[in-house]
């Protein structure tokens, strides 16, 4: 752990009085300021310092774990609180329980195209089509909880039946509300691979200013949370492909309301991650309704691509709240019902093909910088790929030789924090002296450009030490659910849960040739097998982002790339009420601000 990110840097404490970095842009414009009386009493400080005793009678300290810090330097602010907790398990169940769900019919033979129907008893707009989305590092975790040699897809056709089968959530709710399709987020990795390695390798990328090399990994919300509010100098290095979550959010809203005649408002879509911090990704201005539509409002104050954010653990917690025993679901798919009403994006959304089997040499965090190198070794025939490893396990260099021996291509991996403050230090720019005649002063004077790994053409960054698997929103082997399972007399120490890890890994590869239907040369099912990149056809992928593009009307740009910028502490300056500011934002949610 970095010195800025360490437990003794860290106050954990709420005090009143004290100014805090803004979270993400997500704030509606606040009111004149209120008296003194009336502003928000309760705020989170990060100080070297032990802050001072509440005054006499006011409440007592809120304690915010380190967990919750949410991998920002700064500290959890009160409207980044209300933002996670807006996005909850028992906030699923509200919104199924709210009013009758949208419902598909057609297509309609005269129209052309599908109908929307239901929703008779909703009187005030609640009525919602749901969708949901899983993410592989969820599967691998839920696989390793059940056990008994389930596999990673198994556990997906799990979770398939908690939200869209008859014995899962539509049970037990008011109106038998369910999801109407379960996306798997790996289709919307491979075409964030592609992208990636596209802008990487300067094939395309957007039409606005393309990021500085090194370019830098942005699927992983908590290192982008980091750098935004610590290091703004490495921002013009981010790749702007959205994640995978934020891809899908666009793709699925996008598609839909343009399919269906529908807003995007009446799309209600539901996350499943390891990580606490995509819930915070999930409540970035830039990625709404607002930003890709089109028109002149680019505010960003517009519909969530993403509603709703739960993890691993959370989905325990949803089933308990139901009274569904999670480990007794079938782990046998369901069929799906109505088919996407774009037959194109069905194709996509839900491959022929079983799935596609992960690289362990990619890692568990989606193989960005592993596609990238196998890319550029199909690019440049006869090439090969040397690896070395740094300090520790989650630092490694990557060099691609040409078949003479040539250095073509430099890239890295740096996971967790402890790297990553090694990172950001050697992109730091030099510092002018402001001595006549003095040299430069900071990652200049220590290091030369080539020495501080500027040669990087790529570098893979990833908050979580170990990768997504190890994501703060997995089932831990220390959980309760976990000890009573195992019949753990004790509670579980470090190489309990490192030994935990490696099954959640195991899981993670664990699909078989039973499970991996297809042409195993072609990813998506599709592709003509002749420019497959590690089981992925890039020509496949770009075409059906044209189609997508061209059906909804929008320019590709504006769905599949997103933007970052610097966030500027308030302290010392003048606030409005902050209190009603954070008290607006709790009543407006169901999808919107």
């Amino acid at each position: 752990m970095s010195h800025i990110l360490s437990a003794e840097a860290l106050s954990d404490f709420i005090t009143p009085g004290v100014a805090c970095i803004k979270p993400i842009e997500t704030l509606p414009i606040a009111p004149p300021p209120p008296s003194p009386s009336d502003t928000l009493a309760h705020e989170v400080i990060l100080d070297d310092g032990r802050p001072p005793p509440p005054p006499p009678g006011a409440a007592a300290p809120t304690q915010i774990s380190l967990t919750d810090c949410l991998a920002c330097s700064g500290c959890v602010t009160s409207a980044e609180a209300v933002l996670v907790s807006l996005q909850s398990h028992a906030e699923v169940l509200d919104t199924l329980d709210a009013a009758p769900a949208l419902r598909l019919r057609g297509p309609d033979a005269a129209a052309g195209r599908y109908a929307v129907e239901g929703g008779e008893d909703d009187d005030d707009g609640k009525s919602r089509l749901f969708v949901a989305s899983v993410s592989p590092q969820v599967r691998a975790n839920l696989a390793a909880a059940c056990g008994g040699g389930v596999t990673e897809r198994q556990a997906g056709w799990m979770l398939q039946r908690l939200l869209a089968g008859d014995e899962g959530l539509a049970a037990g709710g008011r109106f038998g509300n369910r999801f109407a399709w379960v996306v798997d987020t790996n289709v919307a990795r491979e075409a964030c691979l592609v992208l990636g390695s596209d802008e990487v390798l300067s094939l395309s990328g957007p039409s606005a200013a393309a990021p500085s090399k090194p370019i830098l990994t942005s699927s992983c919300p908590g290192w982008v949370c980091y750098a935004e509010k610590t290091h703004p100098h490495v921002l013009s290095h981010l790749s702007k492909v959205k994640s995978p979550q934020a891809l899908t959010g666009t793709l699925l809203k996008a598609s839909l309301s343009r399919a269906l005649g529908i807003p995007p408002g009446r799309i209600w879509h539901l996350s499943i991650m390891p990580c606490f911090d995509k819930k915070l990704e999930a409540s970035r201005e830039e990625l709404t309704d607002s930003v890709w539509a089109g028109g002149d409002d680019m505010s960003g104050r517009g519909v969530r691509d993403v509603d709703c954010v739960i993890t691993s653990k959370e989905i325990l917690m949803l089933t308990e709240s139901r009274g569904i025993d999670f480990f007794g679901l079938s782990t046998s798919p369901i069929s799906q019902q109505v088919p996407f009403p774009d037959p194109v994006m069905q194709q996509f959304l839900f491959p022929s093909r079983g799935g596609r089997q992960p690289s362990q040499a990619a890692g568990s965090s989606g193989g960005n910088l592993h596609f990238i190198l196998q890319d550029a070794l199909q690019r440049y025939p006869g090439s090969t790929v040397q690896a070395t490893r740094g300090r520790n396990a989650d630092m490694i260099e990557y060099v691609l030789h040409s078949a003479s021996g040539e250095p073509l291509f430099k890239a890295a991996r740096y996971y967790g924090f402890r790297n990553i403050q090694n990172l950001v230090r050697r992109l730091k720019p030099p510092q002018p002296s402001r001595m006549p005649g003095g040299k430069p002063f900071g990652s200049a004077r220590r290091h030369t450009s080539k020495a501080a790994g500027m040669d990087y053409a790529y570098v893979e960054v990833m908050a979580c030490p170990g990768g997504c698997n190890n994501g703060g929103g997995q089932i831990k082997v220390d959980d309760p659910v976990i000890i009573h399972r195992k019949g753990l007399a004790s509670k579980p120490g470090p190489q309990e849960q490192k030994d935990w890890l490696a099954r959640v890994d195991e899981a993670y590869f664990s699909a078989d040739d039973s499970e991996v239907e297809g042409d195993a040369n072609s990813g998506n099912g599709i592709g003509d097998g002749l420019d497959d990149v590690e089981g992925i056809s890039p020509s496949y992928i770009r075409d059906t982002l044209a189609h997508w593009a061209g059906a909804s009307g929008i320019d590709l740009d504006r769905l599949v790339y997103t933007s970052y910028r610097e966030v500027i502490s308030d302290v010392g300056k003048a606030k409005a009420g902050d209190g009603d500011a954070v008290s607006r934002l709790v009543g407006r949610v169901d999808g919107g601000w």
